[in-house]
């Protein structure tokens, strides 16, 4: 999978950035073509006029260890990377049909909170049981949302490309492509809202602090974000719709 957002709708850590990153040999829309280029019979992607894109390729059967979903619901996008061991329970609790998949389910509960807020979001995926990682694009209100799970089994990488453009994507030679040293392992555990930046999900009451990485080389490479066993935050976030309260989000 592979997500690109346009510099403006995500504005990621500036940890994230490499000095020592040199211009990288492809521009995100080179990479995409790479992309679909590797998924011929697999692969779609979709733009989003000037806000960015998403592309996915669904797996091969003969090829697949993790289950990958795309799902949409007005104007909301969102690929999932794992399974949930207890989306029974979740489908129930949220009145969806037994038959939605996980992809589905995280759109509710995203719109859900968005939209009416009753509990903070980092109760909802703190009830997500298994192993996941997902992107999602609220295109009507230019949100992106993104979540990795805190054992560790779906790797997600984002960076920062040369035009200032973030990518994020569960291959790392893809972001390395447009991104240079300026990428790092999404943190597990962790939730990136683009009104609101990076949280941990497991301890919401902390902050992030950057973690200086070297490569192989000895150059420097975008940071790796932990938490801050030692600070406190109390998060909020605006809710976005026709109403004017404030949510809860954190």
């Amino acid at each position: 999978m592979l997500g690109v957002f346009k510099n403006g709708v995500v504005n990621p850590p500036q940890e994230l950035y490499s000095p020592a990153s040199t211009m990288a040999s492809k521009s995100p829309e080179e990479t995409l073509k790479d992309f679909l280029a590797s998924n011929p019979s697999n692969g779609f992607s979709l733009e989003f006029s000037d806000k960015g894109f998403l592309a996915y390729a669904s797996p091969q059967r003969q090829l697949m260890s993790q289950q990958r979903l795309f799902c949409s619901l007005n104007d909301v996008y969102c690929i999932f990377l794992g399974s949930l061991n207890n989306l029974c329970t979740l489908n129930k609790q949220y009145g969806l049909s037994k038959i939605s998949n996980e992809a589905m389910f995280v759109i509710e509960a995203y719109c859900t909170l968005r939209d009416r807020g009753p509990i903070p979001a980092h109760r909802v995926l703190k009830d997500l049981e298994g192993d996941f990682g997902f992107v999602i694009y609220d295109h009507k209100a230019g949100v992106v949302f993104a979540a990795n799970g805190g054992d560790k089994s779906v790797n997600l990488f984002w960076g920062i490309a040369g035009d200032g453009c973030v990518m994020i994507s569960d291959n790392v030679d893809v972001v390395k492509a447009s991104c240079g040293k300026s990428y790092a392992p999404f943190p597990a555990g962790c939730m990136y809202h683009s009104e609101r930046g990076l949280m941990s999900f497991e301890h919401p009451m902390k902050k992030m602090k950057a973690m200086p990485r070297v490569d192989s080389e000895g150059a420097l490479c975008g940071a790796y974000f932990a938490v801050d066993a030692y600070s406190k935050v109390n998060p909020t976030m605006p809710r976005v719709g026709s109403e004017a309260n404030w949510a809860t989000w954190g």
